[in-house]
This record gives structure tokens, sequence and C-alpha cells, in this order.
């Protein structure tokens, strides 16, 4: 059943891609693995697998590598899908292009490629779109068993960061989170949740409304910068957790003591594929020291997406610097 459900999905995302996807002769259990599908300008279409590219031929039917009688993205179908995608009206979409994504109905994200348009330094718009990569949306219940064994082991919901390397499920992860809380699933207390989504990633809002289930007692700041977005939810929306990824700005830093001095839990995902990547990045390092989170959660590749690795408490971590600081100093000597 839950198959059928994900390769709806991979259906209800390739209706925003015109005729060039038309012609897909793909398996059920296909359609249910793929997470993203890319089109490049006289290139072949392209599906991301947990397993691998897998490419397509002009009959519709998978190939594993390239080969000839590729089905290619042509400039005109990049154009037709780009119109598609931003529902015939580009200029009402124009906040979201010069960001370099759209969110469309059903919570699918589309990544848009192409030239930049820029007044100094700012991008002020993207023109001769040359590639899109729709990022399919899925919402994975139960995704976040493994965090929220962790939480509960720690006895009681608190600051939590969760990191590992891109596409091991920290997005999934939240978004899961961020409904159990508000369903009231951790600890019998249905928690207030406000989820900062600036990347439109979690909620994947659409004309005002999430297209994932986020539960009944979650307010989502759509398209806020992470910084204004956690100082606004503490100070106006009375969350008992805030929600956001991929934390690590001097803003984020500031309006994580604000919500530290505010009783406010956060939980946020960072990139960093080791604990040692975490704690030498100047961003992740200062926010660690603040005192705002109390576990930090490592996940593994996208292998196995939402596999928790390892738990951290702050004394773990704090061992694991003075470790790791000792074995650069001792490597330094030797090396003199």
């Amino acid at each position: 059943m839950e198959e059928k459900i994900a390769a709806a999905r991979f259906d209800d995302a390739v209706q925003n891609l015109g005729k060039l996807t038309r012609c897909l002769n793909l398996s059920i259990s296909t359609k249910a693995r793929v997470q993203e599908i890319r089109l490049r300008i006289d290139k072949p279409v392209v599906l991301s697998l947990p397993e691998g590219p897998l490419f397509i031929t002009k009959f519709g039917t998978p190939a594993v590598l390239p080969r000839e009688g590729l089905l290619c993205a042509s400039r005109d179908s990049i154009d037709e899908a780009f119109r598609l995608i931003c529902e015939c009206s580009v200029h009402s979409h124009q906040r979201e292009i010069k960001n370099g994504f759209v969110t469309i109905r059903g919570g699918h994200r589309a990544g848009i490629c192409g030239t930049a348009v820029t007044e100094g330094r700012t991008i002020t718009n993207i023109r001769d779109i040359s590639s899109i990569n729709l990022r399919i949306a899925r919402d994975i219940k139960g995704a976040a068993d493994g965090v929220v064994k962790a939480i509960v082991s720690h006895g009681s919901v608190c600051g939590t960061l969760i990191f590992g390397p891109p596409g091991c499920g920290k997005t999934t992860v939240l978004r899961d989170l961020a409904r159990r809380l508000s369903l009231g699933s951790l600890f019998g207390k249905i928690h207030r949740v406000a989820v900062v989504d600036e990347r439109g990633e979690i909620a994947a809002t659409y004309h005002g409304k999430p297209q994932n289930d986020l539960g009944p007692c979650c307010d989502v700041l759509d398209g806020y910068p992470k910084g204004e977005g956690i100082m606004q939810a503490v100070r106006s929306l009375s969350p008992d957790v805030v929600i956001c990824d991929e934390i690590g700005g001097e803003e984020d830093e500031k309006a994580v003591e604000l919500s530290l001095n505010a009783g406010v839990a956060v939980i946020a995902s960072a990139h960093a594929g080791s604990a040692a990547e975490l704690l030498t990045r100047p961003q992740t390092a200062r926010l660690l020291n603040s005192g705002a989170f109390k576990l930090a959660i490592k996940l593994a590749g996208k292998e196995n997406p939402g596999k928790v690795e390892h738990v951290y408490t702050l004394e773990s971590l704090q061992q694991f610097r003075m470790n790791y600081n000792n074995a650069r100093i001792g490597k330094d000597i030797r090396s003199a």
C-alpha cells in the first residue's frame, strides 16, 4: 500500500513536466523509489534513486547506463516544464525563481538553473532556464522513529541538532517530528510547534496551505529567513518547539539564544558529515557552545535515510571535542 502511495506521488509530480515525461513506462516499485527527476537541455532525462541514477530510453523504459537512444530534454521541453511549474504565470513566482526553486502543488519542489540576472551582487531573476531538478515530496510517517527514541531516552523535548551528509533524510525527519510533536505523540503532550520554513521544504506551503501533514498544532512561517522567523515565532506564537532546516548563520545564532532565554526548544538540522566537521565549523560550533542544544544526532548516509548513526549529549560532544583537539595537537607535534 505504501509503495502505491509513493508511486502516486511520482505520477502527481511528473504532470508538471509536460509532454516529455508522458511516455514513461516504469514499474510501481521504480516510481516509488524515485527521489528526483532531472532535465538538462539536450541531455538525457535522469531519475535519482537511492541506489543511483537511472536513464530513460525513448520508449520510456529504464536504463542503468548511458547509451544511444535515450530520452533527452530539448529547449522546448524545458520551456514547457518551466511554464507548467509556474502555472503559466512566471511573474507571480518571481521571488521563488530568484532564490532558485519553485514549490508546486503537492509539495514537490523544482530547482531552477539558468543565467542569473543581477543588480550589483544581488540576483534579481533567472533567465534562459537550462535545467530543472524536480524533487518529489513524500510524507514518510515514522521517518523520525530513531530521533524520537533518542529524545524520549533523554527524558524531555529539548534543543536538538540533527546533522549528517546531504541526502541522509534530515528534512524528512524534521517533517515527521513536527507532526508527532503537534499530535501529542511524545510524552503524552500536545506541543505547540512553529516551523520556520525558509526554503519551503518542510511544510511545502502552496498558496498558503501546507501540502505536508504537520499535525493540528503547528504554525508555519513560510519563506522567512531562519533568524527572523525564529524570533518572530518566539515573540508572537508562544511555541513550545521551533523547528527549522539548515541552521548556521549569524542571525540564526542570535535567534537561538533568544529562544533559549524564552524557554523554547529549537530542533534544527545542519550539514556535517561527521562530529568532527560539526565541531570545526565556526557557525555550528558557536551554536553548540550556546547551550541551546542538549542533543546532537548524527544520521547515516543516503543509503539509509533517517537512520540514526550516533546520539551525542552535550557532555559527550565536549569530550569528543577535547579528544579531537588533543589528537590534532599530537599530529602537529609529530609532523613538526
